[in-house]
């Protein structure tokens, strides 16, 4: 069963307040998530999982398709570290380099995909 979208109308504000600091952890969770479903609606596909623990995970960019097991190709972060990623307050290098990023797989990588408008 396909999770529920969140709309543009509640997910654009969630992502400007869990920016702002300060945003309760409802806020923060639609934020993370509403990121999550612009990336995989902007790069569709099952080559690489995204995870931001602990509210949510997606699967996206073209390529083969992973159905079992731990994917090759993933990428995690925290939240706050998301939020930077997918607004363009941290740069994809940035995160790596800080160690904020960690990415595994030839084709964990999501460079030239953010920042995502929101």
């Amino acid at each position: 069963m396909a999770r529920a979208k969140i709309p543009d109308s509640e997910g654009g504000p969630a992502v400007r307040a869990a920016l702002a600091e300060g945003a309760d952890r409802n806020t923060t969770a639609t934020a993370v998530r509403y990121l999550l479903q612009l990336l995989a609606e902007r790069a569709p596909g099952n080559t690489v999982e995204v995870r931001v623990p602990p509210f949510g995970a997606t699967q996206c960019i073209p390529g083969p398709r992973h159905t079992r097991g731990t994917p090759p190709n993933v990428i995690e972060t925290d939240p706050r570290t998301w939020l930077a990623l997918a607004s363009g307050a941290l740069s994809w290098d940035e995160g790596l380099a800080s160690g904020a990023v960690h990415a595994s797989g030839q084709r964990a990588s999501l460079e030239g995909l953010l920042p995502l408008r929101y």
